[in-house]
């Protein structure tokens, strides 16, 4: 990899195209295949566009679902060829697209250095050999794809099951594994062992003659145990985990998944001192896998390690790559402010750029029951609450994407549908309870929110494809880090930033990303011992006091690293202190 930042998944359509848009310049992305009606009205969009023909796959299709995704990547991969190739062929000339691709590289790239050194040359053969050279050494960026392990809904025809291989994950994947993209796969919010087994039936996952693989597979963990066990039941099947991408349980955007207490600093120290042997355990059974598979090679394997989650400095990203022998780290939510590279419509964008902090916050509205990083000012919020007010909680449910309730019903259904909270709020009034208590649970109820159609509306504005009687009310899960990003900004600048050729945050007042993922994990303490005031089982007891020691450990590890990092030791120490305040003043009673 030339560049050493990734843009991660943003949402459903946020980043459903971003490949198209910063591909050609060798910056990796990736893009969601949970939504196939998403997916077939982009495909249909950029074909367009770039004067391809669109040829409709219809609900009819047997399994249209894979055949949908496999044909957006089938021209996603296409036309970034095409872009890659063309930008290629064009001559050296500055502030056209062949430059800005060299421009864009970080100052520490053997590839921007030979740019630099190429400039300084005299008009002449030599320069243009030099050229060539420097042509044939750049490389397009990635097109992966990420798939949410546990958002596996079954399907129906006629109310006649279609079978385990036409759920949602596995025709994903199906689609995925059939197109012709040398590319990963990033599987992320838990294990699936029906989804992970089923990669065993594609060839591209597999070595080839030569020992490559086409077709990758990206783990996104938030603890070094749960990456090692999914990776050990990878490597059983002869499935190499390429990369693990480590992610801030809090500090990231979209659905949080915290941990029990485990910081993002003593999570990367633990990859660090044991990444060695836990590479030399999964390649040996990676290679006794391969070979009841009667699949021989002898090239041996390469196994990244990135993080991501409220990144924010230049500082920040290469203390993170040096201290930690990272290969990458990953910055999504303020590329969301880039129109370049996501797809945000224009009122949302411009609320985004003059959002305060306690604009951002943690909330209960994904109907996964997981939480969910959430924008007060977004107008899927708004909508929710006026459907409140006229008495008509909840939403159509169209997609049905999210369908894991069976509650009330045979078939699962949404808990952000009208259906299923009709039927919830119908049964709280029966239980006869009190009035604050029927309020309380009224609003955990309806604070659940559509985000099939509300995460990608923002793309079908921002193109102006919206169909008639279309839900048009915007859902975004921007991280904390957004907070501190307080403009619109061009790629290149965000990429600049990223690389401190500039500083977009120069006079900002911002926490280290590892304070303020720690204070991000207090006020979830607090609020979960809120939440447990009249319930307090011994169970829960011993469960918060070990969330709270594995905090105060965290204190200390970072205590004795900033101590070592004596540049920012005054300011950190200081902060840190503040913060075991707060967390020694928390009792659990």
């Amino acid at each position: 990899m030339l560049h050493t930042f990734h843009i991660p998944v943003l949402g459903l359509g946020f980043s459903v195209d971003t490949p198209l848009k910063v591909a050609r310049y060798g910056v990796s992305s990736v893009l969601s295949i949970v939504d196939d009606e998403l997916i077939e009205r982009m495909r249909e969009y950029h074909s367009k566009i770039n004067f391809y023909q669109f040829l409709p796959i219809s609900k009819s299709v047997a399994d249209y679902r894979s055949k949908r995704i496999k044909s957006y990547l089938n021209f996603l991969n296409e036309v970034i060829n095409w872009q890659f190739k063309r930008l290629k062929n064009l001559e050296f000339v500055k502030d056209n697209d062949l430059s800005r691709y060299f421009e864009l590289l970080p100052e520490t790239s053997k590839l921007k250095h030979g740019y630099d050194l190429m400039l300084e040359y005299p008009e002449g053969e030599t320069k243009k050999a030099f050229q060539n050279v420097l042509r044939k050494a750049m490389k397009v960026g990635s097109i992966d794809v990420n798939i949410m392990a546990k958002v596996d809904k079954m399907n129906y025809v006629n109310e006649e099951y279609t079978g385990d291989i036409n759920t949602d994950a596995l025709a994903a994947l199906r689609g995925f594994a059939e197109s012709n993209l040398s590319a990963s796969v990033i599987l992320s919010a838990g294990m699936n062992p029906k989804l992970y087994s089923y990669m065993e039936n594609f060839k591209d996952f597999f070595p080839d003659d030569q020992g490559k693989l086409k077709k990758k597979v990206i783990l996104k963990v938030s603890d070094f145990r749960s990456a090692l066990i999914q990776a050990k039941f990878l490597a059983k099947k002869g499935l190499w985990v390429s990369e693990f991408r480590i992610e801030s349980g809090l500090n990231c955007g979209g659905h949080a998944f915290a941990t029990e207490g485990y910081l993002l600093g003593p999570i990367l120290e633990e990859f660090k001192i044991k990444k060695n042997e836990m590479f030399a355990e999964l390649f040996a059974m990676y290679q006794i896998a391969l070979a009841q598979k009667n699949i021989l090679f002898e090239t041996k394997r390469k196994q990244r390690i990135s993080v991501q989650g409220g990144i924010g400095t230049a500082k920040e990203h290469n203390f993170l790559l040096k201290y930690y022998n990272l290969d990458a780290t990953g910055w999504g939510s303020p590329f969301l402010l880039v129109p370049e590279v996501t797809n945000v419509d224009a009122d949302t964008l411009a609320q985004l750029a003059n959002a305060k902090q306690s604009d951002f916050y943690l909330s209960g509205a994904s109907p996964l029951g997981i939480q969910f990083n959430n924008f007060k000012n977004s107008t899927i919020e708004l909508q929710r609450k006026e459907r409140i007010e006229k008495g008509r909680p909840g939403s159509p449910c169209t997609k049905k994407y999210l369908c894991n309730n069976t509650e009330y019903t045979e078939q699962a259904i949404c808990t952000a549908s009208r259906e299923y909270q009709h039927l919830k709020i119908k049964s709280l009034k029966a239980l006869a309870l009190s009035k604050d208590d029927y309020q309380k649970q009224f609003n955990l109820v309806t604070e659940k929110t559509c985000l099939c159609e509300g995460l990608c509306s923002s793309a079908y504005l921002k193109y102006n494809i919206t169909k008639p009687k279309e839900n048009k009310a915007v859902a975004i899960c921007p991280g904390p880090n957004l907070e501190y990003f307080s403009n619109i900004y061009s790629f290149d600048e965000m990429v600049g930033h990223i690389y401190g050729k500039i500083n977009l945050l120069e006079h900002v007042e911002r926490q280290h990303v590892f304070i303020k993922e720690l204070n991000l994990y207090i006020d979830y303490l607090q609020e979960d011992i809120k939440k447990q005031l009249q319930t307090f089982s011994d169970k829960k007891r011993k469960q918060l006091n070990s969330f709270k020691s594995q905090l105060s450990e965290g204190i200390n590890y970072y205590n004795n690293l900033f101590i070592e990092l004596t540049d920012q030791a005054s300011v950190q120490l200081r902060e840190l202190a503040i913060s075991k305040g707060k967390l020694d003043n928390i009792v659990i009673e």
